[in-house]
């Protein structure tokens, strides 16, 4: 069956599929809202990752990830008032739901205030800065150990909100951070954005229409088209198990684009049909039959450009491209349930019109054919020239390692790290931990110490000068706490575990630093959590994990180093690595989808080109510019490839077409650019002013996804329009 015979069919069938397209989608509606975030950090790599097993044991032994910080500046904080109104806020944090306990240094005020125990008073401090105190005594810290999500009697959502509540409402106001903050808000934005997306990029691509077809009735039809696509997405999903992540605040947007631009293409193909004076049946059956193969490819190839990114170890872009595959296959089903029945409806509306200087755009497009037809040595030349030169950029691209980043500079979460950053010293936080032996000695207890002497004294990193300093800003480990009870050196050779526990009843944060792995035998660790700047580059970060494995590990060779500090850094490590290996197999594929579809090797090839030069141009100017490479920058390859490649399988469909019915060459080009290469602008404008929406997230990576892919759209259009005719040239001779 062929593509007029299917278009037929589609069309005689219309009002029993716009029927069954509007009952599924009324009954996936509910489903659809089932779909929910997964906020797990783990989700973030492969499950097969050695980043993971470390962590885990870390979480289960020690607690570790679930710690908030609040943090003000009081320079009375030592003084008996301003011990008074710490105690005052460290009962009210340890009282909101979720919250398993607090600690500051209101919890060790009979340590600092009595003056029969004034000696220990600068032991305290010292094992408490970076923490609960700031290095100048001028900040003070309250750290709120959470209840694991299962326990807690509310949502970690609302733990977070009541304390960001009662610290604000704090004189002095206070800030909040960590990681189950991060997440809470990160999440939160991620929600906001999604809903602020869809519905901007709805509102401008139907603005758009509007300008360029000046009809109502084809704002409705893609919107049609969209909307069902996008819940049965979701449901789909939803059904499936799956849950949004990191960069999912996309999915509404993204459908919303390659739907719209899909249409567009039909729209201008039964615009010309009906201008030729067809009625509307037979120019919807025209246009069809015409597009229907073409489109069936570009839907396939938009799948396979994000189905490549499955191929990421990286959680969140996995999911994506499992979410986009779904996606852009549900696209391509709505098209063929809803558009015959919705543009043959009625008879209000029914012809879109050409766009105010549309014209002008017919013009454009003559004179680059005829340049193409004139000049083409000198077109290629220059267009090679610039691209390599612009590809040469990609040399100086980096990975941006600091989380934060990812938020835009003015949002609460990056002002409370830059508060930690500054007044508490680094708010990097990770950690070594080793296993105690069954009996203890002073000689075990020595090499705990030597190794927290050489991780202050031995981890470096160079400033902006060349200058070594200290790269961990702090190294605590409950090894520490032992001076603070008197004989606790003495007592802990014979059972280290009773010592810390003693300790710990004192200074509530030597609980965190030992513990017993429940998974391995409920055998005893000890734990050096480390604190380092967060705003150091990747190269940076790398030496310091790095130094300090290597110095554990020559002190304790079972010593594991993890935390969030070294999961995030490694983090888009994998997402840039991955980068090139999804670009790779969206490539791979879609070449294969157009020899299928074209039957010619050197067409092939050739389709590639023009879609895969500006994939390199924009990163290479990423590297001239400084902009480094973040998750939303690494996944424009393959997304951009699988997009960009669908208005090639429109122009060189069309070519064929005329070379067919007898046309050379140049009339083949000059004619395509009139017709096909006019739906090109219009579709990519479509796909520009959707992905440039994301510009309005909250979340970094969504910004650079937006901006970068519309980047590359409109470097595709050029490439579609300049560099495909000139290859197309150089492969048909025969006219």
């Amino acid at each position: 069956m062929n593509s007029q015979q299917i278009t037929q069919r589609l069309i005689a069938w219309r009002w029993p599929l716009l029927a069954v397209g509007v009952l599924t989608a009324a009954a996936a509606w509910l489903p659809a809202q089932r779909l929910g975030f997964d906020r797990s950090i783990e989700n973030m790599f492969a499950p097969d990752d050695p980043l993971l097993p470390p962590f885990r044991q870390l979480k289960r032994t020690f607690g570790g990830d679930e710690i908030a910080l609040a943090a003000y500046v009081d320079p009375d904080v030592l003084n008996a008032a301003g011990l008074d109104r710490l105690d005052q806020l460290t009962k009210e944090l340890a009282g909101v739901p979720g919250v398993a306990s607090t600690f500051s240094l209101a919890s060790v005020k009979p340590l600092l205030a009595s003056s029969f125990l004034g000696s220990l008073r600068e032991r305290v401090l010292l094992l408490s800065e970076g923490y609960t105190i700031s290095a100048d005594r001028q900040t003070a810290g309250i750290v709120c150990i959470l209840m694991p999500e299962h326990e807690s009697p509310v949502p970690r959502s609302q733990t977070v909100d009541e304390l960001r509540r009662r610290i604000e409402n704090h004189d002095p106001s206070a800030v909040l951070t960590g990681e189950p903050v991060m997440v809470v808000d990160g999440f939160r934005y991620l929600e906001d954005d999604g809903r602020l997306l869809g519905m901007a990029s709805t509102g401008l691509l139907m603005l758009t229409i509007v300008i360029c077809f000046r009809s109502l009735r084809w704002v409705l039809v893609p919107m049609a088209v969209v909307g069902a696509a996008l819940i049965w997405t979701q449901a789909l999903l939803a059904g499936s198990g799956l849950h949004m992540s990191l960069v999912s605040s996309m999915l509404w947007a993204i459908v919303t684009v390659i739907g719209i631009a899909t249409v567009v293409h039909l729209v201008i193909g039964f615009r010309d049909a009906r201008a030729a004076g067809l009625p509307p049946r037979e120019a919807l059956e025209t246009a069809g039959g015409l597009l229907a193969t073409p489109i069936f490819w570009a839907c396939a190839t938009d799948a396979g450009g994000f189905a490549s990114l499955m191929a990421s170890s990286v959680g969140p872009v996995h999911d994506f491209g499992v979410m986009m595959l779904f996606g852009s296959i549900l696209t391509l089903v709505s098209i063929a349930v809803f558009v015959p029945g919705l543009s043959l409806l009625g008879r209000f509306d029914a012809d879109p019109r050409r766009a105010w200087g549309e014209g002008g755009l017919d013009l454009g497009l003559r004179h680059i054919a005829a340049a193409i037809d004139r000049y083409p040595r000198r077109l290629g030349l220059s267009i090679g020239l610039v691209c390599g030169v612009c590809c040469c950029g990609m040399i100086w691209t980096d990975v941006e390692t600091d989380f934060t980043k990812n938020f835009r500079q003015s949002s609460p979460i990056v002002r409370s790290y830059e508060f930690i950053e500054s007044h508490l010293g680094g708010a990097g936080v990770w950690d070594v931990f080793f296993l105690v032996p069954e009996v203890t000695d002073s000689q075990f207890i020595d090499r705990v110490a030597r190794l927290e002497d050489r991780l202050r004294r031995e981890v470096v990193v160079s400033d902006a000068d060349g200058v070594e300093q200290p790269g961990l800003t702090k190294v605590l480990s409950a090894i520490d706490a032992l001076e603070l009870v008197p004989y606790g050196k003495v007592s802990a050779q014979k059972n280290l575990e009773q010592t810390l526990n003693l300790v710990g009843g004192q200074m509530p944060i030597v609980r965190a630093l030992h513990g017993r792995d429940p998974n391995d035998g409920d055998r005893y660790f000890l734990r050096i959590m480390l604190r380092a700047r967060e705003r150091q580059s990747s190269q940076q970060k790398h030496s310091l994990i790095e130094q300090v494995r290597r110095i554990s590990q020559e002190e304790f060779p079972e010593a594991q180093v993890t935390g969030f500090f070294v999961l995030l850094t490694k983090l888009i490590e994998s997402i840039t690595r991955d980068q090139w290996l999804t670009f790779g197999i969206a490539t791979g594929a879609i070449w294969l989808m157009m020899l299928a579809a074209f039957r010619s090797l050197p067409l092939a090839f050739v389709t590639l080109a023009p879609n895969a030069l500006p994939i390199f141009v924009v990163t290479g100017l990423m590297g001239w510019f400084g902009f480094k490479i973040n998750m939303g920058a690494a996944m424009i390859a393959s997304v951009s490839m699988g997009l960009a490649v669908d208005s090639s399988i429109h122009y060189i469909t069309a070519f064929h077409r005329h070379r067919d019915a007898g046309r050379t060459v140049n009339e083949a080009l000059h004619a395509v650019h009139q017709t096909v290469g006019r739906a090109m602008v219009f579709s990519t404008l479509a796909l520009i002013v959707g992905f440039t929406v994301l510009a309005l997230s909250r979340f970094v990576p969504t910004i650079y996804f937006g901006v970068l892919v519309g980047l590359t759209m409109f470097g595709g259009l050029l490439g579609n329009l300049v560099l495909l005719p000139l290859l197309l040239k150089l492969i048909d001779r025969e006219g």
